[in-house]
């Protein structure tokens, strides 16, 4: 089988299967277009997107009356980093856009992929924050840059 359009996202479908197989998938690899997976159920599956997008947790990959293929998130190492002011967001976004690191927000969480330097600096900027497991909803995008 191979799909090359989203069906729609399980967040948002007024109409569902009764039988849901899953295709389990790192974050990073929902930038991909084109892929081989495989569902929970040993189901080949190959990707090939015709539209310019990515993939999101949720995403219906096939769906028919009986049966539908949803993509799961697996989880990533994280840092939920939870500055106390305004002063404390400014100082840790300036810092992140520095080193280039891209980062997501939930609520009032900001989120980075875990890396022991930026950990040390959150101790040292006295920054709350917590190290954990956690899905996140998109692909941590990371953007291209020079300084010629």
């Amino acid at each position: 089988m191979i799909i090359e359009k989203i069906v729609g996202n399980i967040a948002t479908l007024e109409k569902r299967a009764n039988h849901v197989e899953r295709v389990y998938l790192q974050s990073d690899d929902l930038l991909k277009r084109v892929q081989r997976v495989v569902t929970d159920h040993g189901k080949e599956i190959g990707i090939r997107l015709t539209d310019k997008r990515e993939l999101f947790d949720g995403d219906v990959l096939y769906m028919d009356d009986k049966n539908m293929i949803v993509i799961s998130v697996k989880v990533d190492d994280v840092l939920t980093i939870q500055p106390l002011s305004i002063q404390q967001m400014g100082e840790i976004a300036h810092q992140l856009g520095n080193r280039h690191l891209p980062a997501q927000f939930e609520g009032n969480d900001m989120i980075v992929q875990y890396d022991y330097l930026v950990e040390e600096l959150l101790q040292q900027l006295l920054i709350p924050y917590k190290r954990e497991n956690r899905k996140v909803k998109q692909a941590f995008r990371h953007i291209g840059h020079s300084h010629d």
